[in-house]
């Protein structure tokens, strides 16, 4: 299953205003549609849409539809796991079966190829752009997160969870935003850390999807809800979507834009 660093990338205030409205069909403007068997899509905050195809794989289009690019060399490094668009010039893949991850540009050329084996890292699911273009994983094997440069190198890394915690988080998500490092787990709930490796908060919200962070406020799905949390708060907003949008396979808002993944392919919806 895919992944995703950045989902719900534009002002998530104004998604939440509309939502109140979500049953006036005025309110979201259909556009266009990419036509085509997709398992994943992802948005940078450029607009830019990344659409992976059923044989997986990855093409990248401009905000006008026009292509941008093809990356299809699969064969050497399996099932693509996950992919950061967080930085549109140094995209991330990885590729959990080989514990690869694959730096591209912004053509999807490859830049360079970071073997974590090598490493000694050899249990990953979750990985990330850091705040200072370098790339955080989180090692289930030793129940650290590691800051690694492209060359594969730690950097910097926290203390041992095994230490804090009974039982360590197997994040499907981590997010470097607003300066602090979240930590996603659909069973236990989000773990936040700062910069430097310390725990700041754990806040037990569970079986979100496509979980985001934006103004300092923790944003995920379940359903045909859309949750909205900043901590500290106590309190749990939650926002019905229309109804068109809840059988979409995935769902991300970019820029004033609704992108629905169905089916038959990547639908747009203008927000008015």
């Amino acid at each position: 299953m895919i992944t995703i660093n950045k989902i719900l990338l534009f002002c998530m205030g104004s998604l939440v205003v509309l939502s109140a409205a979500a049953q006036q069909d005025s309110t979201f403007s259909y556009s266009k549609l990419m036509p085509g068997e997709f398992s994943y899509f992802n948005v940078d905050n450029l607009d830019n849409v990344y659409l992976v195809t059923a044989s997986n794989q990855l093409k990248k289009y401009y905000p006008n539809g026009d292509s941008a690019g093809v990356f299809n060399d699969v064969r050497t490094y399996g099932k693509l796991f996950s992919i950061d668009v967080t930085n549109p010039l140094k995209l991330l893949l990885y590729y959990q079966n080989f514990s690869t991850i694959v730096v591209l540009d912004r053509f999807l050329n490859i830049r360079n190829v970071i073997n974590l084996r090598k490493q000694n890292i050899f249990n990953v699911k979750a990985i990330g752009s850091s705040y200072d273009n370098n790339i955080w994983v989180f090692d289930e094997g030793d129940g650290k997160i590691k800051k690694i440069d492209d060359n594969g190198q730690v950097l910097s890394e926290t203390v041992d969870l095994r230490m804090i915690f009974d039982t360590i988080p197997s994040p499907s998500q981590l997010i470097d935003q607003d300066g602090f490092v979240h930590l996603y787990d659909p069973e236990k709930g989000f773990y936040i850390f700062d910069i430097y490796g310390a725990l700041k908060n754990k806040i037990p919200f569970l079986q979100w999807k496509n979980v985001e962070v934006i103004d300092k406020k923790l944003y995920g799905f379940s359903g045909s809800i859309l949750y909205q949390y900043q901590p500290g708060s106590l309190q749990l907003k939650e926002y019905k979507l229309p109804v068109a949008f809840a059988n979409a396979l995935q769902i991300k808002a970019s820029n004033g834009s609704i992108y629905l993944l169905q089916k038959n392919g990547l639908l747009r919806y203008l927000v008015k």
